[in-house]
């Protein structure tokens, strides 16, 4: 009896192995099958940025159209709260984006941010909601990466009064990971200037405040009674940060930029910057070339 016993254990003992290694190996392979979707996801963002920057002989007319179009899209608001309005296009700007493209493989797209020297170089879209494309990729396919997408309340010409871009913060590096390096205060003041381009502008920006937040339904307020309220609303969103750099003149547009934290329950990592004076961020990217 204790022989055959110990025989039975023996092969309980095998069966429990061979599940483990089962399970262990399932486990591994469904991490590695979720570390090559985002790898293709982020081959797919490279190839497009790729794509962006081969604009060659585009109508500069049909990139008029588009924006025009966009402005047409722009919310109106209510009166006691208005938006910004809308700008009028530079008949004379060629955007280094090929939007025409972009908008052949997903209308939504608003516009392209990019961030030097760091992982950000990513189209911009918006929808009817904040749902859409949290896990959905510019292609249209489900990802957990998602897309760099605006707050759906924001203008399109992204000149509203608060310009809110959602990223999502991955462990690869890609979206808006970098977003939260800018709590560093070398790093913030190593990677001030970028730029937001759209169908009808290059808009030149200079980040000056980050910090994280528990989840504060203020921050994505994009509405305001007049720019006095609204130049209130940036002072105060600005503050909490020790090395914020407080504008000396009324600011015209804020972009807001959120991406995940883990600090605490529901934390969010806020990047906020202005629109830069171009001679200023001109003279930064010759100092770091």
């Amino acid at each position: 009896m204790g022989e055959k016993h110990t025989q039975e254990l023996g092969r309980i003992h095998n069966l429990i192995a061979a599940g483990c290694i089962i399970l262990g190996a399932a486990g591994g392979l469904e991490v590695m099958g979720g570390l090559m979707e985002e790898r293709k996801i982020q081959i797919q963002y490279e190839s497009l940025a790729q794509m962006a920057d081969s604009r060659i002989g585009t109508d500069t007319s049909d990139l008029q159209t588009m924006s025009s179009r966009q402005d047409q899209k722009a919310e109106r608001g209510a009166e006691s709260e208005k938006p910004k309005a809308a700008r009028t296009p530079h008949l004379a700007y060629e955007s280094p984006i090929d939007f025409l493209k972009l908008a052949e493989i997903n209308p939504d797209i608003t516009g392209w941010i990019r961030i030097p020297d760091t992982g950000i170089d990513y189209p911009i879209v918006q929808s009817s909601d904040n749902h859409m494309y949290l896990h959905k990729s510019f292609n249209g396919e489900n990802a957990d990466a998602g897309c760099i997408f605006m707050d759906f309340e924001g203008q399109k010409d992204l000149r509203g009064y608060n310009n809110i871009l959602y990223g999502h913060n991955m462990k690869n590096g890609s979206m808006f990971r970098d977003v939260v390096r800018y709590r560093d205060e070398e790093y913030f003041k190593a990677h001030q200037y970028f730029e937001i381009y759209t169908p009808a502008e290059t808009i030149h920006l200079k980040a000056v405040s980050c910090y994280y937040i528990q989840d504060a339904p203020e921050v994505r307020r994009t509405r305001f009674r007049d720019d006095g309220e609204f130049d209130a609303f940036v002072h105060r969103m600005l503050e909490p940060c020790r090395y914020a750099q407080m504008p000396g003149k009324p600011v015209e547009n804020l972009y807001t930029l959120v991406t995940c934290s883990y600090e605490t329950e529901d934390a969010r990592t806020v990047l906020f910057a202005v629109e830069a004076d171009r001679e200023e961020a001109d003279r930064s990217q010759g100092a770091d070339a």
